[in-house]
């Protein structure tokens, strides 16, 4: 092979490796955003049962509620 045809292969190996290292990045920060995506739906799942839960007495309707200080 000649040096420059060696220079080329050495160069394609080198991007190849490259991107697998970025796939692998990108892939394990999918995986993280996955998984904190899936926490933060359960969280605001165990909410919205809280709040349907709620006695009526315990929302004062907006007729009753006191301004807030700034009025």
């Amino acid at each position: 092979m000649s040096t420059e045809l060696e220079q080329r292969l050495n160069d394609l190996e080198s991007q190849v490796i490259f991107q697998e290292d970025t796939i692998n990045s990108l892939n394990q920060a999918l995986i993280d955003q996955q998984k904190q995506l899936m926490t933060l739906q359960k969280q605001l799942s165990l909410f919205a049962k809280k709040v349907q839960q709620m006695q009526p007495d315990e929302i004062a309707p907006l007729s009753q509620e006191t301004p807030p200080p700034h009025y």
